[in-house]
Formats: C-alpha cells, sequence, structure tokens
C-alpha cells in the first residue's frame, strides 16, 4: 500500500474477455499451487524514483514489469509475479515481498545462484535482496499480516542534497511534542476514512489497525515509522501530511481526532510528497514465512 486502495482488490493488466477469468488474464494472482511448478518468494528493494509504482499499468514503467521481464529471461514459461502491495509513483522499497511461479522444468539454476542471476537482469535501482522456495500455497498478499512503512522529513531551512527523492523537506521548524501527541491518536483500530484519498474504486470499509505510529528524531532527520494491519489509498502519506502540519501549527491534536469522526477526506491535512516514503517490511503469519 502506498498504499493499496484495498487490501483485498488485486488490480489486473488488462480487460476480461467474455468468458475469460481472472486466473487466465493474470495467473500470478491465483492463491493455489500449480502442478509442474515451483513458487518463489522474493524480496525485492528499489528507488522508486523514475518509476509510476510497483503495479502493472499502462502509465508509465513500473518495478513489477522490470521484475517479471528478468524472471521471463531466465524461465520463460514463469508466469508473471505477484506483490505484496502496491507503491505510488515516486515511493520506494527496502523489504516489498513477491512470489511468482516457475516451470520446474525450466529451473536449472542453483539456488545460491538466483539472486545474482535475477539482479543481472535488472536495472541497478531495482534489486532483488532474497529469493528462496516457498510453499505452493504461499501469497505475498493474502497473507501478509502487517507492514510497516517511513516516512522521511528532513527539517532545516537548507535541503541535505543527499537526501533529495529520498526525504521531504520543510524548512519551518516543527513543534515535535505536538506531532508526537497526535501521532498516538492514529495507533489502533480505527476508520481511516478521513485520511483515505479519493480512488476509482470505492472502498466501503475504511476500519485500519495501526500498531505504530511513531516519531523518530536524528538531528535534523525525522523519521515517520507506520505499521498496521493494512493501508488505504495515500493513507501513510495523508497521515504524515496532517502530522506535519501539526507541527507547523494549523492543526492540534484535538483536530485530528475531529478529523476521525468527520470521516471526509476534505476535513484532514495534506499528502505528503511520495518521495519521502518507503515500504520498509512485510510481516506474515506464522506458516507463511
Amino acid at each position: 500500500m502506498a498504499e493499496t486502495p484495498s487490501s483485498g482488490s488485486v488490480p489486473l493488466r488488462g480487460t476480461l474477455a467474455s468468458g475469460q477469468s481472472k486466473e487466465e488474464l493474470y495467473p500470478a494472482s491465483g492463491r493455489f499451487p500449480r502442478k509442474g511448478y515451483y513458487r518463489f518468494r522474493m524480496t525485492i528493494a528499489f528507488d522508486g524514483t523514475r518509476y509510476a509504482g510497483w503495479q502493472f499499468q499502462l502509465s508509465g514503467l513500473a518495478v513489477q514489469q522490470c521484475v517479471e521481464t528478468a524472471l521471463k529471461a531466465l524461465f520463460p514459461g514463469s508466469l508473471g509475479v505477484h506483490g505484496c502491495s502496491r507503491t505510488d509513483a515516486g515511493v520506494h522499497a527496502l523489504g516489498l515481498v513477491a512470489h511468482a511461479d516457475v516451470p520446474r522444468e525450466e529451473f536449472r539454476i542453483p539456488i545460491r545462484k538466483l539472486i545474482l542471476a535475477l539482479n543481472a537482469h535488472l536495472p541497478e535501482d531495482i534489486r532483488i535482496q532474497k529469493v528462496s522456495r516457498c510453499p505452493q500455497d504461499f501469497h505475498a498478499q493474502y497473507q501478509a499480516h502487517s507492514k510497516e512503512y517511513r516516512y522521511q522529513v528532513w527539517n532545516h531551512p537548507g535541503m541535505n542534497p543527499l537526501l533529495i527523492a529520498r526525504a521531504w523537506h520543510v524548512a519551518k521548524t516543527l513543534d515535535l511534542v505536538s506531532m508526537r501527541r497526535a501521532a498516538a491518536l492514529f495507533v489502533g483500530k480505527k476508520d481511516f476514512r478521513s485520511f483515505a484519498c479519493n480512488h476509482d474504486q470505492f472502498i466501503e470499509n475504511t476500519v485500519r489497525t495501526l500498531t505504530r505510529c511513531q516519531i523518530q528524531k536524528r538531528g535534523h532527520l525525522l523519521t515517520f515509522v507506520i505499521e498496521g494491519n493494512g493501508f488505504l489509498y495515500k493513507m501513510c502519506r495523508s497521515i504524515v501530511g496532517t502530522l506535519v502540519q501539526v507541527g507547523l501549527g494549523r492543526y492540534t491534536p484535538a483536530d485530528v481526532e475531529a478529523m476521525f469522526e468527520k470521516r471526509d477526506r476534505e476535513s484532514a491535512g495534506m499528502s505528503a510528497p511520495a518521495e519521502g516514503l518507503t515500504l520498509w517490511k512485510v510481516s506474515y503469519r506464522t506458516g507463511a514465512k
């Protein structure tokens, strides 16, 4: 998720023909084992600056497209790649998890060499960090238990040039005490409709549970750590944008409480820019590791 518009919806790479199933159009979305295939789990890191997000789409080059191309260069019969969530254009990842199905008859590379082989076919700003055989019923999206996002803000009049495209530059001094008080209000099971940007899909259930919403400070660098069981479209960025506006004195923690009650996106703060956000880690239920 940036956040997925819906925790249960799987976007397709085309239009269903009459009588065609989703499985036929995008086999990697299947939850079921496939005879004659191995299923692999990958942990992927990427700099999202020049990509239109993780998910395959018509509006630009996607990270998923690059990973699928690399996989097919090694295993022509592979069935594509399915990720744990989507990310918006410009958002980064350190620990995005994906799975792929590869024909057994084509798999002749020692598993220890698979990372090197895949990375040799990928651009330098996308890298496979881990890859392993996994049970055939493992699913990167549906078995994810929680996701952790981190957002960086450089709070100083002069931007750190080493953090360009990695952090949001906020020049005015922020009130960290008020921001932390407001951040605590996001923890728990709540209706986050006010913090979900409009999308072409209407999401009926906007209740999500956050287990962590903390702000760490190291010098002029603020890191927002947000962890939960699911995220709505641009939810993380809306939370960070609202908290920064609290820090600027435009809202109070009491205003944030009222935002939850109104259940209206226009009542909450701005969405933070995409470049400061990173999908940091994905955790899985016992038995899905």
